[in-house]
């Protein structure tokens, strides 16, 4: 893919997420909605593969089939209440079809089965495009119309894809279905506390996209495809491979680094809100979670492949990609966590 077209296509991206975040109509949400998934297939189908062509088809149907369903909702709702705006939905039948909706755009379970098949037909690049913009303005739409949801629904989904989102990754060997279930876990937690407080979920969104971006730079620079894979990034850079062990656990949530807290503010969250029950299973589902994390860790940094006195040492040459993400990302996911009063602020 030329420059020019893939600055297009980046800029129609954004122009659909901007759309979806500044509008009050639903049409113009839909049309949003619309831009961002036309922006993102051209992305996935630019290897021109069987792999790269069945994911983006089953992309395609799947964020086609949920749009309808929140136009349809929207149509209900606008039938029904007499108006379009986006904050006023007092229909049933429309809230709980647009939960479905939003639920199937952004792989959360039970909708879940598309997004581990779709993220390894395609590449890394792409992957690290799809996960962060996917769910943008699916989460907006849920922040403007939290008011209106059921709030045992969203946490009963979010309980649903955590423990989906860390049982459906302990056997897979793919480190991009392995970041597939990992979005599905985090954006359990995200939806937990959506219906409870705001400000913690978009905090925990900005967290994931930062260790998400971070990570998926290492990936893309080290070319690991697989957990065998990973185990070869030492011959590419010691620091990287010390950095992205850091990186990993900071995904996994452990103290004192930056993905500890977000989950910490949930569960308090929870018990303060009586749903102790709920925040010692989400609890326990992250342990499994932290499993398949801490075997990647593992591979990568405490694992050495065979090899002999010929090994091609690759940190003696230079990096032919860009690395300024891949730092700011990594500082963050470890520095975040003594600046946590400054950033509730």
């Amino acid at each position: 893919m030329s420059p020019s077209i893939f600055v297009i296509i980046m800029l129609s991206l954004a122009t659909g997420t901007i759309i979806v975040m500044t509008s009050y109509h639903w049409l113009f949400a839909w049309l949003g909605l619309e831009i961002n998934t036309l922006a993102i297939l051209p992305t996935m189908a630019t290897t021109h593969n069987p792999r790269s062509t069945e994911a983006a088809t089953k992309y395609f149907l799947t964020q086609a089939a949920a749009s309808a369903m929140i136009l349809f909702a929207s149509t209900i709702n606008a039938w029904q209440t007499g108006t379009w705006d986006i904050t006023n939905i007092s229909s049933m039948p429309a809230h709980i079809m647009l939960t479905l909706a939003l639920a199937m755009k952004l792989g959360l379970a039970p909708m879940h089965f598309w997004l581990p098949i779709v993220l390894q037909g395609v590449t890394l690049t792409t992957a690290l495009i799809i996960l962060p913009a996917q769910k943008l303005a699916p989460l907006t739409l849920i922040y403007l119309t939290i008011s209106n949801l059921s709030t045992m629904i969203l946490i009963t989904m979010g309980l649903l894809s955590t423990i989906v989102g860390g049982w459906g990754g302990l056997n897979q060997t793919q480190t991009r279905k392995i970041m597939a279930y990992s979005s599905i876990a985090h954006l359990g937690w995200m939806l937990s506390i959506s219906a409870i407080m705001t400000n913690i979920m978009i905090l925990n969104l900005l967290i994931y996209l930062i260790l998400t971006t971070g990570l998926f730079c290492f990936l893309i620079v080290a070319q690991s495809k697989t957990i065998q894979d990973t185990m070869m990034t030492w011959t590419l850079s010691p620091v990287m491979t010390s950095t992205m062990m850091i990186l990993l656990l900071s995904l996994g949530g452990l103290p004192p680094l930056t993905g500890f807290m977000p989950k910490w503010l949930i569960l308090e969250e929870l018990i303060t809100q009586n749903f102790a029950s709920v925040a010692i299973m989400m609890t326990m589902a992250t342990l499994l979670s932290l499993f398949f994390y801490l075997r990647l860790t593992y591979m990568t940094a405490l694992t050495l492949s065979p090899n002999m006195m010929q090994t091609k040492f690759k940190w003696r040459l230079k990096l032919n990609l860009p690395t300024l993400f891949m730092l700011l990302s990594t500082t963050m996911s470890t520095f975040f966590l003594p600046m946590m009063p400054l950033l509730l602020l």
